[in-house]
């Protein structure tokens, strides 16, 4: 083979790897230190939001510029749904706070103690916009997510004289509502429909379903004191939900007016915290939630199985599937935090293995599993999120 042939056969190999790279889907995730001593906040304040592509490629850092003060940190919490706009939690806390709560053992939120806002990172320019300081309502903003199906609206909570209250506002931070405005009651876990036309969020650990504006809540009456993070199927037919007592609580569907709830699985004595450090932690974790499938006829979980902690899906009709055995790894393997592809054909999770966190993609239609991310003892990821598919 001539030299002329294998430069062309080179750059042509070149190119379609440059071009595979390229094409490959982004992963939204955070990223940390878990091991520092000096308790919660001296770890929480290394946080930064990430995105590195499926296959593990362009691993980078999103809103750099938002920590630049001391004491600050980013998490990666969403994205806009062409893809286009990452949804970036910006925290601050004082040191003098910090040392207040691992004494007492419990949050303290005060004005100058937090500060905790959502930005909107354009992935293309890194340009960030503070949404929610805008026409500011708490000291204490999260949870913010596109309205579906509104292109002008936000969603976000914002807690308010020691209370969580769902939001709404425009597109550019104006307008705020509040859609509990005369409950006196912790709420929290907001999400809206795929539609939005319908709203759900718990409170007080009870779930409610409403319409768009926060009008005719009902409550999905289960009998059972602990009812969490309720989400919506794709149609709207469904409300995933978890519900039983607090530790003990397993996958709950209910129908959209709240009727004809039943349990769809169990999760075998797992608590549904996940650990996320490991030094003493005085809140104890990152709440391990079900997912909806893109298709809406199953659901995703997270299980207990022997020492492990193990992925499983569980249909609408009661069948169930466990999609991960951690037999041939060391023992306490435990997975967290699944999101399904836009596609349908992935899961991605979080994966502790030999004491690391590291974010892993499962193939579903065969259950391989491929490691994204390769962080150092002592480093940990989590809360991935897809990139949606661009429209």
């Amino acid at each position: 083979m001539n030299r002329a042939l294998c430069l062309a056969l080179l750059c042509s190999s070149l190119l379609h790897a440059a071009e595979a790279e390229r094409s490959a889907p982004l992963l939204g995730f955070t990223e940390f230190r878990c091991n520092l001593p000096g308790g919660r906040h001296a770890n929480v304040r290394t946080m930064r939001a990430m995105v590195v592509r499926a296959d593990g490629t362009g691993r980078r850092e999103l809103g750099a510029d938002l920590v630049r003060e001391p004491d600050a940190w980013t998490q990666f919490a969403g994205w806009s749904a062409d893809g286009k706009t990452a949804i970036v939690s910006r925290g601050w806390q004082s040191p003098e706070n910090a040392r207040w709560e691992e004494e007492h053992k419990r949050f303290r939120h005060t004005p100058g103690g937090w500060l905790v806002d959502a930005f909107l990172v354009e992935l293309a320019t890194g340009r960030a916009t503070n949404i929610t300081a805008v026409e500011r309502v708490s000291n204490y903003n999260g949870g913010l997510f596109y309205w579906p199906g509104d292109d002008t609206k936000l969603g976000f909570i914002a807690l308010l004289d020691g209370n969580s209250h769902p939001f709404r506002m425009d597109r550019d931070g104006r307008n705020k509502t509040d859609l509990t405005k005369s409950s006196k009651e912790f709420s929290y876990g907001f999400s809206s429909s795929r539609d939005g036309r319908r709203i759900a969020y718990h409170k007080n650990y009870q779930v409610f379903l409403a319409n768009a504006d926060g009008a005719g809540a009902a409550q999905v009456k289960t009998g059972n004191p602990f009812n969490f993070a309720p989400t919506w199927s794709p149609d709207g037919a469904h409300v995933l939900f978890l519900s039983g007592e607090h530790y003990n609580c397993h996958p709950h569907v209910a129908l959209a007016d709240g009727s004809g709830w039943r349990k769809l699985a169990d999760r075998g004595g797992y608590r549904g915290v996940t650990e996320f450090l490991d030094v003493p932690d005085f809140h104890g974790g990152s709440s391990d939630t079900p997912v909806w499938s893109v298709d809406g006829r199953s659901i995703f979980y997270t299980a207990q199985d022997g020492k492990n902690v193990e992925l499983f899906q569980a249909t609408l009709d009661g069948r169930k599937a466990q999609l991960t055995s951690s037999s041939d790894f060391a023992p306490h393997t435990f997975h967290y935090h699944p999101q399904p592809s836009p596609d349908g054909k992935f899961l991605v999770c979080g994966t502790k293995r030999n004491g690391v966190r590291q974010i892993m993609v499962l193939m579903l239609a065969d259950c391989s599993m491929k490691q994204v991310t390769h962080l150092q003892p002592d480093h940990a990821a989590l809360w991935p999120h897809w990139q949606p598919t661009a429209r």
